[in-house]
Order: structure tokens, then C-alpha cells, then sequence
């Protein structure tokens, strides 16, 4: 092993954030020498074929960078990405991050170890939405760590109230995003094909008072109109009106 290779390994290897073999392939580090440099004590073994610097330990956006690389789509929505872009409502002690992707996948046991997070697949949107609209790394964030932009992250947010996310919560959140931008939103309630979002993004935007909440009536018309939505969850029943 030439020092060539080590000074390549510690130039492009990002602090805290898990190597794959594909990464390693690129560095022309074939899977024998990364067994040997793991021996070296240059990297430490995560699980098969996800290596680390030796020393470091895997970031919050270095896990989610090493999961990019695995699920379609994956990106931190909803309350995460309202947080991480200043809206937020109560600090947790330890942050759980909500990511969502096209794709199931078997996260590794090490993420556990090193991330608190949630991972759902629900669709949102019909196929004539590209899947990535909205999806943007944050200006001074990981370039590989997809974050919903508000409009996209207030439909995740609505969609997970009764799933673990109150509703209390998301009112108190819904009032710090004043600056949503109409026809942003309005885009993505257009290709948004879940009922109880639709209706629930329009009565956290009225109770809010903003200006933009009445437009989403047509919305709502379009996928039920006159019909009420009700539905148990596991924090109560929850009933919303057509109008």
C-alpha cells in the first residue's frame, strides 16, 4: 500500500461519514486493501462494505449521505425540515429525524446506533410531479442531504399528524411559516392526492389567517367534494369538512 493511496483515502474520505465500496472502487481501493487498511488501523469495518476513518464517528449527515446513496429519494421532511430551516416549536433533548424515500430499504443496525430517526415511504403525490421537486440541500448543509423546502415539508408534516405527530404541534408550527410561498405551495397541492393533507394543510393555513389558506378550497373540491374525512388514529378520531 503506497502512501499515495492513504493521503487519497484521508483527502476525499469526509469526516463522520460512512465509506461503501463504490466510493472506495473510485478511489481504485479495492476490497483486499480495504481489508488490509482496516487491519492498519487506517479504517474501522461499520458492516459489510461500509467502512469509516478510523477514529471518527458516523455524523448525522454523514449517515444520511451513506443512505442517499441506497434509497431513491431519500430526504429529511416534514418537522425535521421545517426545523432545520428555522421553524420549529419545542427543542427535543435528542432531535429524531424524519426521512422519507421512493423506496423501502433495511437500514443497518450502526445507523440505529448513531441516528434517531423515522423512515416512511408514503406516497404523496401523483406521477406527474417529479419526485425530487423541492428536494434541495441545505445552503450551508451536507450537498448529498436532501431537505423538503417548506411548501413540500407542511403536506409531509399534515401527513404524519395522527401518525406520532400531534396536531397541536403543527398548528403552533403552522403560524411560523408566514413566508410559504403561495404558488410553491399551490403547485404541490395540485399533485397532492391525499385527502386528509389537502384539508388539513387548508385548516391550519385558515386558523393561521393566512391569506393564501382560502385558494385551497378548489383543492379539496377536487378530490372530495361534499364528502366529510374521518379517521381513527392512535391520538383520537380525527373529522374534517368539506368546506
Amino acid at each position: 500500500m503506497s502512501n499515495k493511496t492513504v493521503q487519497r483515502l484521508m483527502r476525499e474520505g469526509r469526516r463522520g461519514q460512512p465509506i461503501d465500496s463504490d466510493m472506495l472502487r473510485d478511489m481504485e481501493i479495492s476490497p483486499a486493501l480495504a481489508a488490509y487498511m482496516v487491519k492498519s488501523g487506517w479504517l474501522q469495518r461499520l458492516s459489510q462494505g461500509v467502512y469509516l476513518l478510523t477514529g471518527d464517528t458516523p455524523t448525522r449527515d454523514g449517515s444520511i449521505a451513506y443512505l442517499s446513496r441506497r434509497i431513491t429519494g431519500l430526504h429529511v421532511g416534514g418537522k425535521t425540515a421545517l426545523s432545520w430551516q428555522g421553524v420549529r416549536h419545542n427543542i427535543a433533548f435528542r432531535e429524531k429525524v424524519v426521512l422519507w424515500g421512493q423506496n423501502p430499504y433495511r437500514i443497518p443496525s450502526w445507523v440505529d446506533q448513531h441516528l434517531s430517526y423515522s423512515f416512511q415511504t408514503t406516497t404523496l403525490f401523483d406521477g406527474d410531479l417529479p419526485y425530487e421537486k423541492g428536494l434541495k440541500p441545505l445552503p450551508a448543509g451536507n450537498p448529498e442531504v436532501m431537505v423538503s423546502v417548506p411548501e413540500r415539508a407542511i403536506l409531509e408534516l399534515a401527513s404524519d399528524i395522527g401518525k406520532g405527530q400531534s396536531l397541536e404541534e403543527a398548528r403552533n408550527l403552522m403560524m411560523g411559516l408566514r413566508n410559504l410561498r403561495a404558488d410553491v405551495l399551490d403547485e404541490f397541492l395540485r399533485h397532492c392526492h391525499r385527502v386528509k393533507v389537502v384539508r388539513l394543510v387548508r385548516d391550519l393555513g385558515v386558523e393561521a389567517e393566512f391569506s393564501w389558506a382560502r385558494e385551497i378550497q378548489k383543492h379539496v373540491d377536487r378530490l372530495s367534494a361534499g364528502k366529510r374525512w374521518s379517521n381513527q388514529t392512535k391520538n383520537g378520531r380525527i373529522t374534517l369538512k368539506p368546506e
